[in-house]
């Protein structure tokens, strides 16, 4: 969609590592230059900041990522020069501690200003509950969920005129079966270990490892399906561990200890997503706490695979049960081997039938050019409200 002219958008995000909200940066900087835009963004650096380049994105690195208030307040001078000296148009923040040096910034400069709640942020205290709030002190928040939006309104009791529901979206042009070549999928089948000749069913876990992602659970569930005789089935652990080693270790030594060492496997990070998903029959998204939106339980549907995910949180929106995959009670090994079980059985021609369920309904309302239209939308909104 057309934007006003010389319309300059700055994003301040922690890092461009990997990760959710790191991922709508790239999107949304993209969509704004091919719409004629400037797309800026402040950020500590990352693997993601050459994709941002490559799309025409410019970035200014800066320590946003920091929680240290003096390092805050000079954020807030550096944004200030930043947005003052590049005209910028909109201020759009990602996370909790940039966003108050870009609300400082932009309050400042009397510029627009915008936050996406992109996780349901707990608060056990009335200064977390605060801390948490800066991302609702802008002309508009943007909820990446029915469900995180519903919590934004009991938490903060906002006007809910001024909290907008934009689901994430995928990026159907990378996540799209037709696009990926059969030598991409024998490449990372020979890095992961799995030979042609290979016919269990391949189960794919994606995400970062962290304890809230569930890997112990599938474990647990993984020897549960060893107990009951079943051999046909091989899950695999596709993430990176962002440094925490210790945590690492922690699943290797739970994985030996369950006796699925055959059954389980640590693939490490993956850069070819689209593949993965091919190389897999489902995926799975067992988490422990309910995620905001969950892109891991959406692109693989795009990629014409039905998935497990925990019944909670934003994939019981993204997921419907029985039509597009299942939903499992989270942290229930028993109940999600039983889940995984009833997967394997149905064999291919159904597993294919839920996946292309998954793939049209993805298209339909998850696509990243319906979420970056919404996006641009909201933009205009907010100038036009104040003009």
């Amino acid at each position: 969609m057309p934007l006003p002219a010389d319309f300059t958008l700055l994003q301040v995000v922690p890092e461009l590592d990997t990760g959710g909200a790191e991922q709508t940066t790239i999107d949304v900087a993209h969509a704004v230059v091919q719409a004629g835009g400037t797309a800026l963004v402040a950020t500590g650096g990352g693997r993601m900041a050459a994709r941002l380049i490559a799309d025409g994105g410019r970035m200014t690195q800066m320590p946003v990522q920091s929680k240290n208030p003096l390092v805050m307040l000079g954020n807030a001078a550096r944004l200030t020069d930043l947005i003052q000296k590049q005209k910028v148009s909109v201020v759009h923040a990602r996370s909790r501690a940039p966003a108050f040096s870009a609300l400082w910034a932009a309050h400042a400069t009397r510029t627009p200003f915008v936050c996406t709640y992109h996780g349901v942020y707990a608060a056990k205290s009335g200064l977390k509950r605060w801390y948490n709030a800066v991302m609702t002190r802008g002309d508009l928040v943007i909820a990446n969920s029915e469900y995180t939006r519903d919590h934004v309104l009991a938490e903060h009791r906002i006007d809910p005129a001024k909290v907008v529901t934009i689901p994430r979206g995928v990026d159907l042009s990378r996540f799209s079966p037709s696009w990926v070549t059969a030598d991409r999928v024998t490449m990372l089948r020979q890095a992961w270990g799995i030979p042609l000749h290979d016919r269990r069913a391949r189960i794919l876990l994606p995400g970062r490892l962290t304890r809230i992602k569930g890997h112990t659970t599938i474990i647990e569930a993984a020897a549960r399906l060893k107990a009951r005789g079943r051999s046909d089935f091989i899950i695999l652990f596709a993430g990176d561990d962002q440094g925490r080693t210790g945590y690492r270790e922690e699943l290797i030594n739970a994985i030996a200890a369950a006796g699925v060492v055959e059954e389980v496997r640590l693939v490490g990070h993956c850069d070819d997503m689209p593949a993965a998903y091919l190389v897999s029959d489902l995926a799975i998204l067992p988490t422990t706490v309910p995620e905001s939106f969950g892109r891991a339980a959406v692109e693989p549907q795009a990629m014409g695979r039905p998935v497990i995910a925990s019944a909670h949180g934003g994939t019981t929106e993204t997921v419907v049960d029985g039509t597009t995959g299942w939903l499992a009670p989270a942290g229930d090994p028993e109940a999600w081997a039983s889940f995984m079980e009833r997967a394997i059985d149905i064999g291919p021609g159904r597993r294919s039938e839920m996946g292309q369920a998954g793939a049209n309904r993805t298209r339909q309302l998850y696509s990243v050019d319906v979420m970056c239209a919404a996006t641009l939308a909201a933009y205009e909104r907010m100038l036009d409200a104040r003009v």
